[in-house]
């Protein structure tokens, strides 16, 4: 009897390159001159050299911190320095850059507004950049530098004349857009601060608002530790950049810093005045049903006295009493009334 020669398949092995195939799926590397534009299908791990020729640039992009041994692999293809293997596995990082050898290793959060349930999300985004390379990981699936790409392809404007230093520029640039889109998605939640008339401030109402102050604040916090970041990339000493790029990316910080302080006590005085219209119309309220007790209460306490049903109330049995109650009564409405006006209640 002949036994059938079975293999055993090695699960950890199936597992490893299903992770290695989504990861190399999820990886784009572009190199690019002024005259040479290329995307380059990494199909092995090995493809994936970000330095080999000094006359281009390399931008390799890919998605999650999962990745350990790939992220591994291209590190020491490239002769980086190991320590980022470290920092590249850590998914919540605050903004910060590290300057190593050859390279600075930066991370940011790049901000999205979530229109289910309308609150701020922040994803994780880390650069790793060299003289001639820029490699970027975010840690959410989806490109917010698709208008980059085609740039490149289309070999529109200059950044294919440019440097490594232009793509980041550009790469950061985008990702304070993303910032001035959340900023505009919080704005358009509180419209309803614009019409006083229309617009009830119910505790639904307050509690929309303040969420929408503390997401604000929040954004405002991220902006003020990139600006931080940014002067501390001015001080690299490790690779050669133009400085003004970073000029520009702290202006551009600086003023969307503003805007939202701008936005925040305009929200904030803007609540306070819808708060007062409602007290004052509520006074008011107030004012009329006080104006209209001081009238009646009087009236009301005499019509009481001579409704009740006692036999000893002598004037029951006056002829004229009802005529004259009622005159007392009309001549007390209109020394309420008088004394009213004297007081000028009625004046708004």
């Amino acid at each position: 009897m002949k036994r059938k020669n079975s293999r055993k398949i090695n699960p950890y092995i199936e597992k490893n390159e299903f992770v290695l195939e989504n990861f190399l799926s999820n990886c784009t590397l572009t190199e690019y001159s002024k005259d040479v534009h290329k995307n380059i299908q990494a199909n092995e791990l090995d493809r994936i050299v970000l330095n080999k020729d000094h006359s281009q640039i390399s931008w390799l992009n890919i998605y999650g911190f999962q990745h350990t041994d790939a992220v591994r692999k291209i590190i020491s293809l490239n002769n980086m320095d190991e320590f980022l293997v470290n920092l590249i596995q850590e998914n919540n990082h605050r903004n910060k850059v590290i300057e190593l050898n050859d390279c600075f290793f930066l991370t940011l959060k790049s901000p999205y507004y979530s229109t289910e349930d309308r609150e701020t999300r922040f994803e994780q985004m880390i650069f790793v950049v060299g003289q001639n390379y820029v490699w970027s990981i975010q840690e959410v699936e989806g490109d917010h530098f698709q208008h980059l790409r085609e740039r490149l392809e289309n070999n529109l404007g200059i950044i294919r004349k440019k440097g490594a230093d232009y793509l980041f520029y550009l790469l950061i640039e985008a990702i304070i857009d993303n910032y001035y889109l959340t900023y505009d998605k919080l704005s358009e939640a509180n419209i309803g601060l614009e019409n006083f008339n229309e617009t009830k401030p119910t505790p639904e109402f307050a509690l929309k608002i303040e969420n929408n102050k503390k997401q604000l604040n929040q954004i405002k916090r991220m902006t003020t530790s990139i600006r931080d970041a940014i002067n501390q990339l001015e001080n690299i000493e490790c690779i050669d950049f133009n400085l003004k790029y970073f000029v520009e990316l702290k202006e551009q910080i600086g003023l969307m810093s503003d805007e939202i302080d701008f936005n925040l006590n305009q929200l904030e005085s803007s609540l306070n005045l819808m708060f007062s219209i409602q007290s004052h119309r509520l006074n008011e309220v107030m004012k009329t049903l006080t104006i209209f007790s001081v009238i009646f209460i009087p009236l009301t306490f005499l019509a009481g006295i001579y409704g009740m049903n006692f036999k000893n109330i002598p004037e029951l049995e006056t002829k004229y009493g009802y005529f004259i109650l009622l005159g007392v009564m009309f001549f007390i409405a209109l020394l309420s009334i008088f004394f009213i006006k004297r007081k000028k209640w009625f004046a708004k």
